[in-house]
């Protein structure tokens, strides 16, 4: 940027978010969405919370609409926000999720059209379209070389995981680099943590497949506050200590006795990741105005988007309260 961004630059913004805070769906909303007796009653309730008219019986109409929500909130923070990189850092996972699409539906010779999100750095329908004909010079340099190496190596292995962990490390390298190009501690502790969050999962999983360092140290992402040596190290009831003193201790302890074949739940695991990341951006509440209010925003919507998406999927297959409570994070609100 020409200038240095100061935290005065986002007085304005931030007294809009702090306005739109006011309808984040709270835990509160979330219990009347779970005990609703009627979709009629879920619909008023997300209306409340600023959604449109939704209606539970058209679930791929409600979904589009919801989605249709999420790129509205990027567009308007971005354009409003003084450094638009704080943005971009959360659509880039639109971006490298629609190349996972593009690089597997070309191998199957399938049409990757309704599983492509719109949301990201690029539209979705201009990136397929460009995929298609190898013209890919309007993305970023590491996009471009992590398509490249995600399509050989499916065409070499035959393995969409590899692929996959191709294009997953380049976005989190392209997040770590677009934090530190912001200057922001936050934002980079942010990063940090959600690439601590990855491995984690990845240390577990492989622990519950019987599989040694050797193949967990292949999935493994560069940037976290444990390194990838030790973490490829350590086993599965050893996640606990690597991890103690941080915001993923709850996460590890829990994932530790996860790891082991007929170990915890899996799903309380999942969560309490989720739930440190929450907790980190939730940190942003204190901060009256800066970066922090608009980035822990964004999250926080996000999250509340897939909130939505988890209680009416819940509600449509009849599961109890409980069961979809089970899988519901905490709130930011």
């Amino acid at each position: 940027m020409a200038n240095k961004i100061k935290d005065t630059d986002y007085l304005a913004i931030s007294a809009r978010v702090r306005a739109m805070e006011t309808t984040l769906l709270t835990a509160e909303r979330m219990e009347r969405l779970l005990e609703a007796r009627s979709d009629e009653e879920v619909s008023k309730l997300l209306q409340d919370c600023g959604y449109p008219e939704l209606d539970a019986a058209r679930p791929e109409a409600m979904d589009a609409a919801l989605s249709q929500a999420r790129e509205e909130l990027l567009t308007d923070l971005g354009d409003g926000a003084p450094d638009p990189r704080y943005i971009d850092i959360f659509k880039l996972k639109y971006d490298y999720h629609n190349a996972k699409v593009l690089v597997k539906a070309e191998a199957m010779g399938i049409d990757a059209g309704r599983l492509l999100l719109d949301g990201g750095r690029v539209p979705a329908s201009g990136l397929a379209e460009n995929y298609q004909k190898e013209q890919l010079g309007g993305l970023s340099l590491r996009f471009q070389s992590a398509i490249r190496e995600a399509r050989e190596t499916l065409a070499a292995s035959h393995d969409p995981q590899l692929a996959d962990l191709a294009l997953d490390r380049a976005c989190y390298e392209e997040m770590a680099q677009l934090a530190r190009e912001t200057g922001s501690g936050f934002l980079q502790g942010y990063v940090r943590l959600a690439v601590d969050v990855a491995n984690l999962r990845a240390a577990v999983r492989v622990a519950r497949m019987g599989k040694g360092s050797e193949f967990l140290s292949q999935v493994l992402l560069p940037g976290g506050s444990v390194s990838q040596r030790t973490l490829a190290a350590a086993r599965g009831e050893e996640l606990s200590a690597l991890f103690q003193n941080g915001a993923l201790a709850q996460a590890a302890e829990l994932g530790a006795k996860a790891a082991r074949p007929a170990g915890g739940s899996l799903t309380a695991f999942e969560r309490e990741c989720d739930n440190a990341l929450t907790r980190y951006l939730g940190d942003a509440r204190r901060v009256p105005f800066g970066v922090e209010t608009v980035v822990a925003y964004l999250y926080a919507k996000e999250a509340e988007l897939t909130a939505i998406r988890t209680i009416l999927a819940g509600r449509r297959a009849g599961l109890d309260g409980a069961v979809i409570r089970e899988r519901l994070r905490e709130t930011y609100v």
